[in-house]
């Protein structure tokens, strides 16, 4: 029997949650379901950082261990292992896991060599060239990812790189590990993947928090521009108050060489297209837009680049030869980053797009993966700068990669299978905590070249992209391809900007649960098994997924019919009630519907009796003084919910952050809002804040006060919502809305929002095939009720008392109003959806 040491051998750094240790075998307990398990047949067990394992120190495990004879047994509330003593690596001979059922929700049995039935999946480094998840007629290879409804994950960390420690800069170093050696960390999780994804980020890091101008809209395009045309389009933005927060500059900026104007690589700028490139990213940020360069690094540096000597200085090269990119070599990257890239930050380049394409592996390091230490690097060096907020742009590298942000998915094909196949291949990214993909909306490239935009695909992407985690428009080099919102009709253009706007609305929702995927590991867009893990439509129902926590999306990912106005769409809904936001229904969950939307709606269901934050009317996410409204959805008697907030940009977020809580009840016809006092401090802070509180689909309040003062409200008609303006309100004191409402139910949510808009459309389309109608008292009726309901508020419950009651008539409306023309009245019921 080896020897029993309690807690690690001689020569190995000793670790508060290592529970048993001897000459080769060592047991850490990261939480309460998984735990590190070490193998060394030399007795020299890894303490430094790997690749996937960057935390090595964890909190004290709640747990017993019994050494009994040749075995010992750990046993947590959630698993009991068993290993025999002094038998050697691990096998299914000597080693054994069963799950606490009750603790985990699954009873499991694990040994060595057994394999996932059934894993989720995970992600793939890229969709470069792919129709849908199809290759050149092969399915994508996504790889496994950390869950599987088998309900226990191993993940195999014995041959993975390490880190050296470095305090400096750490970097990159071989496992010394002897030949047999296995470092291995099992989950055991049963259903509570929410506990899985957190359980992998106490031992590989956490997920940060991106700027929050990232969740704003990107403008990116493959296109030759010059200053100027930059000058141009931000300024057609402007003209059309759309708002803009990142711009992201393609490969055009960089000369390949002195002779050519434009190229796939290089570090200088091109003066034929930026004559003076520090004024125009000063232009950049004096318009609060902020600015990514696309970088392809592989070709090194090259003797013509401007500061080629500047650099060679730094490297200790004097041949005068090109110096071919290697990642490995820490005294190259530092030379180029500080040549090249710290100064262009200084300039104003906020963060980079990376996108490394070339041989995959480094040729000096054996297995270093050059998109994972790409990214690593870059990152990394941001945080080493520790001047602004640290963000990335670049591809998957492999587990771990979550550590570095945001990914760029490449080049698909312009096609409704690339649309339909993004909402999994979005949700699947969770399973391995890369919750930010950035997609190039509405698709890259068409499979013909010179085809134009099909603007009902591009709208739908759009729509789809509001509810992802970056909103980035992009194309390839094609004049055919122009996805810029003023290049569409007007009828296109005006949805375009809706889903901006809508966006941008979302932005407080949206980074508060950005902070919680910092801090839990689960993803904005996430599988609705994660919340729903017993019910078998979370797995079937692959198109779907939560959005936060009180969002669910089913995306449209297929073209309206020819002769049809709108997409059919089978919605599972869970267990509870839902209101389909757009068409102002409360549904009931547990339930499988199918329903329909025109081309301006899009199936979006909100939890209800949700209390959720969102933005005014903001020209971009910079600074920290947006207008706030607190929106009290129909449903429930009582919610909350914490807004969080920070400076936005700076890398100080993990301990500089503020939280305010929102909340209301519900008691008889008396609504009370509360905005709670805001509980911590950032920089530059705000005092004040700008606050509204809106009751979506719900009839106007009788009165409203702000802290006992009444107020004004305004009323919208046609979205069925009312708006209290609370105007600058003190955030350390915070403050009470009450409002009076009229006796009785005031929900409206039985759909007549839809009704409403879709008849207005109706309407609007009659008058282009019979411009001199004359309404009807019945018609006209129908027509103004949401003008109605906005004038006089005193007399709402009547308005949609008759308003229903017409509808309900509504062909025998259309006939008196169009005299019995068949065609028209067909048409009229057609775009009504009737």
């Amino acid at each position: 029997m080896a020897a029993l040491v309690l807690l690690a051998t001689a020569g190995t750094k000793a670790h508060a949650e290592v529970v048993y240790s001897d000459q080769t075998v060592r047991f850490t307990l990261v939480d309460e379901a998984t735990v590190r398990m070490e193998y060394a047949p030399d007795g020299k067990f890894i303490d430094n950082k790997s690749f996937v394992a960057v935390e090595r120190n964890y909190a004290a495990v709640k747990h017993t261990l019994k050494v009994s004879g040749k075995k010992i047994t750990i046993t947590t509330p959630k698993f009991t292992l068993t290993y025999k003593l002094g038998s050697g690596a691990f096998t299914s001979a000597n080693l054994k896991i069963e799950g606490n059922a009750k603790a985990i929700g699954k009873k499991i049995v694990w040994q060595p060599g057994m394999q996932q039935k059934d894993n989720l999946k995970g992600t793939y480094r890229t969709l470069d060239g792919y129709d849908g998840n199809m290759h050149d007629g092969k399915p994508m290879p996504i790889e496994d990812g950390l869950l599987a409804r088998d309900g226990w994950t191993l993940i195999d960390d014995s041959n993975s790189l390490l880190f050296d420690g470095d305090p400096d800069w750490d970097w990159v170093t071989t496992r010394p590990s002897a030949k047999g050696a296995q470092d291995w960390y099992f989950m055991a999780y049963g259903t509570n993947y929410k506990q899985a994804l957190k359980s992998f980020t106490r031992f590989a890091g956490n997920v940060p928090l991106p700027p929050r101008y990232a969740f704003g809209y990107w403008w990116s395009r493959y296109w030759s521009y010059s200053d100027q045309d930059f000058r141009d389009l931000i300024g057609n933005f402007k003209n059309l108050d759309i708002p803009l927060d990142v711009l992201v500059v393609d490969m055009d900026w960089h000369p390949i060489s002195p002779e050519a104007g434009g190229g796939w690589t290089g570090w200088d700028w091109n003066e034929r297209l930026f004559p003076d490139y520090k004024q125009f990213l000063k232009f950049l940020d004096d318009a609060g837009v902020k600015t990514t360069m696309n970088l392809h690094p592989a070709d090194g540096i090259r003797p013509y680049e401007k500061r080629y000597a500047e650099f060679a200085r730094r490297y200790g090269n004097t041949d005068g030869k090109a110096v071919e990119f290697l990642g490995s070599d820490k005294c190259f990257v530092k030379a180029l980053f500080d040549t090249y890239l710290h100064p262009y930050m200084d300039e104003g380049v906020d963060f980079w797009w990376l996108d490394w394409q070339q041989w995959l592996s480094d040729k000096k390091v054996e297995g270093l993966s050059n998109t994972f230490w790409c990214n690593y690097i870059w990152f990394s060096d941001m945080q080493r700068q520790c001047k602004k907020r640290p963000m990335l742009y670049h591809r998957w590298g492999g587990l771990g990669n979550h550590r570095y942000q945001i990914g760029f998915s490449g080049d698909a094909y312009i096609t409704w299978n690339s649309l339909n196949y993004l909402p999994y291949f979005n949700s699947t990214a969770s399973n391995v905590l890369y919750g930010y993909w950035s997609h190039d909306i509405g698709g890259h490239m068409n499979h013909k070249y010179g085809t134009p935009v099909d603007p009902q695909l591009y709208t739908r992407a759009m729509q789809m992209g509001k509810y992802l985690p970056i909103l980035r428009s992009h194309s390839t080099k094609d004049p055919a391809l122009n996805k810029e919102p003023w290049a569409f009709d007007q009828a296109v253009q005006k949805r375009l900007k809706a889903v901006i706007d809508g966006r941008y609305a979302l932005v407080p929702y949206i980074y508060t649960m950005c902070r919680r995927t910092h801090e839990t590991g689960i993803s904005l867009c996430r599988p609705m098994y994660y919340d729903y893990p017993e019910a078998p439509e979370a797995y079937d129902c692959k198109n779907e997924y939560m959005f936060g926590d009180n969002m669910l999306i089913a995306p449209i990912t297929q073209p309206i019919a020819p002769d049809e106005k709108y997409s059919h769409v089978d919605v599972w809904l869970p267990e509870g009630k839902w209101l389909e936001l757009e068409t102002g229904s409360m549904l009931d969950g547990g339930v499988t519907v199918k329903r329909s939307f025109s081309i301006d709606e899009y199936p979006v269901y909100v939890k209800a009796g949700s209390i959720l934050p969102y933005f005014g009317k903001v020209n971009n996410l910079s600074g920290n003084r947006q207008p706030v409204t607190v929106r009290v959805f129909p449903g429930g008697e009582s919610g909350e919910f914490t807004l969080y907030e920070d400076n936005g940009e700076d890398a100080r977020y993990e301990t500089e952050f503020a939280t305010t809580p929102l909340s209301y009840t519900r008691t008889g016809n008396l609504l009370k809002v509360t905005i709670g006092a805001r509980v911590g401090s950032y920089a530059d802070m705000p005092a004040t804040r700008h606050y509204a509180v809106a009751l979506p689909c719900q009839l106007a309040p009788i009165k409203a006060e702000v802290d006992g003062k009444p107020v004004p409200f305004t009323y919208d008609g046609g979205n069925l919502e009312a708006t209290i303006d609370c105007g600058e309100i003190d955030c350390a004191s915070g403050t009470v809305i009450t409002l009076t409402l009229p006796e009785g139910d005031t929900t409206i949510a039985d759909g007549t929002k839809a009704r409403m808009q879709r008849l207005r459309t109706a309407v609007a389309e009659y008058k282009q095939a019979n411009c001199g109608l004359v309404y009807t008292e019945r018609f006209g009726f129908l027509e103004a009720t949401p003008l109605r309901l906005q004038y006089h508020t005193g007399n709402q419950a009547a308005t949609l008392q008759r308003f229903n009651a017409v509808y309900s008539e509504l062909p025998d409306v259309l006939a008196e109003q169009m005299q019995g023309n068949e065609a028209h009245i067909r048409q009229f019921l057609i775009t009504a959806n009737e």
